[in-house]
């Protein structure tokens, strides 16, 4: 199991082109854990504004009646990939892990495998 620091550094050095990461309260819209790559983002204010993000889809979510759980939600820039992964286990819930990518050095579909795989050893 990785606590909240750990599951961050993992992320930024094992997935390819990442440039921020974030373990963030979707209740509060605060950032438990921060770690910033080259990218120079704010992720205080990616935190917050990423929190708007998946309370809208949750309550769109409610108002249609679906019963899905989130997997990810993604957020395509030109130049960058924005993952929001709202977390699973019991421990975790309220919670999401946002990771920011350079689309150009970026693997997508292993940017989201090795996302999956931290959360499942993420331990809050």
């Amino acid at each position: 199991m990785t606590d909240a620091a750990g599951a961050l550094k993992q992320a930024m050095t094992v997935i390819e082109g990442a440039i921020g990461a974030a373990l963030v309260d979707y209740n509060s819209g605060m950032a438990l854990a921060t770690l910033d790559g080259p990218g120079g983002l704010d992720l205080n204010v990616a935190a917050a504004g990423n929190t708007d993000v998946v309370r809208a889809k949750m309550r769109t979510m409610d108002m249609l009646g679906l019963s899905d759980g989130i997997e990810d939600i993604l957020i395509t820039l030109s130049s960058q990939y924005h993952l929001i992964r709202p977390l699973t286990s019991r421990s975790g819930k309220g919670l999401f892990l946002y990771l920011a990518l350079d689309k150009g050095r970026a693997n997508l579909a292993m940017a989201r495998h090795q996302l999956t795989r931290i959360e499942a050893d993420l331990e809050v």
